[in-house]
Formats: structure tokens, sequence, C-alpha cells
């Protein structure tokens, strides 16, 4: 038995630990399930069932929310206790609140804040001390189309997103001398919900993207394979936002 849990710390060593959160379902675990064939995942998200698909994946389910900043720390402690490193993170949160623009409270544009910015600024601020020490790491920032091409039916949606590219050019410039490189992919509508058809007509490629295609991507950008790329806001959108 000792010798089994000695190979298995090896073969753990050996393999990149990539935290993800929001996790549980849709994109985040598509991006989790694609990714814990090649690396450890440490999954992070609110559902009681996340302990049990970190499990199923070989790596770690942690529950807790992104907008609670006692959660996020602990998410941090776990990981480092356990795995000694991170080498890369997904940032992948849920929808904020919608409504009429003028009708929005203080409290929904909070909300969308700390879900869509918030969150990311402050795990970045908890884990860049790991990647500082380490020499390398990744982030991956998972957006929308919105922050390229704002919509009045989402509009805290569109005003945090677009800030949130801000964010990933200045974090991407900020870590490029620690060797850490920040991107984000902005997709547009995935086939993990219900698309009206007059939406996807609109679209070039006239269908939704599917989940696979945006794990995929999000794999790549997490790789060496792209390691000159950093403070990128990739549009996964089959050609939907019309601009330069």
């Amino acid at each position: 038995m000792g010798n089994s849990a000695a190979t298995h710390n090896e073969s753990t060593n050996d393999r990149k630990v990539v935290l993800i959160t929001a996790a549980s379902q849709g994109i985040g675990r598509a991006i989790a399930t694609h990714v814990a064939r090649s690396s450890t995942v440490v999954l992070f998200a609110r559902s009681e069932s996340i302990e049990k698909i970190g499990m199923e994946l070989g790596g770690l389910g942690v529950r807790g929310s992104v907008t609670n900043e006692a959660d996020l720390k602990r998410l941090v402690d776990v990981t480092v206790e356990r795995f000694r490193r991170i080498d890369a993170v997904v940032n992948n949160t849920g929808h904020p609140p919608k409504g009429e623009l003028f009708s929005l409270s203080d409290a929904d544009w909070q909300h969308g804040y700390e879900l869509i910015l918030g969150s990311i600024i402050r795990l970045a601020r908890l884990i860049m001390p790991v990647m500082i020490r380490q020499k390398h790491g990744a982030f991956l920032n998972i957006s929308s189309y919105a922050a390229k091409q704002p919509e009045l039916t989402r509009p805290v949606s569109s005003v945090f997103r677009a800030a949130l590219s801000a964010w990933t050019r200045v974090h991407a410039e900020a870590g490029a001398q620690y060797g850490t490189r920040v991107n984000s992919i902005l997709p547009g509508f995935v086939d993990s919900y219900p698309v009206d058809q007059q939406i996807i007509d609109t679209i070039p490629m006239k269908r939704i993207g599917r989940l696979e295609e945006l794990a995929k991507a999000a794999a790549f950008l997490l790789s060496d394979d792209a390691s000159y790329i950093t403070g990128q806001n990739l549009l996964m959108d089959g050609g939907m936002v019309r601009v330069i």
C-alpha cells in the first residue's frame, strides 16, 4: 500500500494542477473534463456535487462561492497544501442579474461586479504569489461576446465583461515578468442551454458553439503550446460579433 501511495504521489507531482471555478456544470465542467485528461484539476463551485465531480475526475472538489473572499482563500490554501503548486487557473463564473437598464438596483450592479470582476481580481491576488515563486503560471478568464458587443438586454454583463477584458490586459502585463500568462475567451452562444433559432440565423456559421470546442480552446491557451500568447481576448462566436 505504501508503494502504491508513493507511485500516486509521484504521478500527481508530474501533472500540472489546474484550478477551475464554477465547475459543476456547463462551460466550467466541460473544461474540467477535458483538462483532467492530462492535468490534476481542483474544482470549485457552490453545488453540493462538486466534491464528487472532483473525485470522479481524479482531482479535488471544493465547495464555496466566488463572491466570498474567505471561500476563495480557503480554496487556494487547500490547493497549495495538497499539491504544493498551482499551474493554471480558469476563472469561470455564473450570470449576473438582467433587467431594464434604469430599473437595475445598486445591489444588482454590485453583485455583477463581485461575480464577474471582483472575484477574479481577488483570486489573482491570492494566487500570484504562488506563481511568482514557481516562475510560471497561466490564467484564463471565461468572459462573453458582450465584452465586444454590449447588449441592452444584458447591461450588467456587458459593462463588467468589458472591464474584464481590460483587467486581462493589465494583469497580463504585470504578470509577464514572472512568467505568468493571462488570456480570456469570449464565447458566443453554446450548447449548454437552448438558443432560439432566430439568434442562430444571425450567426455566420449558422450554428451555436459546442462545449467541446470551447474546452479544447481553453486547454490550448493553458498549455505550453500557447507560451507566447498573453493579454488576448479571444472571441469564439462563429463570426457573430462584427468588429475589427
